[in-house]
């Protein structure tokens, strides 16, 4: 049940940060870097300010996953 919940706030948290970031990705794409962005910013949002909670997680699901467009933009994006 776990996994499904994952898929769902990253798909959301994915799609809130291509919004924001204003990335034109299709929606594999999007739900990868919502996932990838879930657990990297949930972790380190946890992590470091000690906050639970879903509204911790979703938070930290959306920055992680803006961070990760950053990084494919400034790494992959310009090759």
């Amino acid at each position: 049940m776990a996994i499904v919940f994952l898929i769902i706030i990253g798909a959301a948290a994915g799609f809130i940060a291509t919004r924001l970031m204003r990335l034109e990705a299709d929606i594999p794409t999007t739900m990868a870097i919502g996932i990838f962005g879930a657990l990297l910013g949930g972790f380190v949002l946890r992590m470091l300010m000690a906050l639970t909670g879903f509204a911790a997680g979703f938070v930290g699901a959306v920055l992680g996953a803006m961070l990760l467009i950053w990084l494919y933009r400034v790494y992959v994006q310009r090759r």
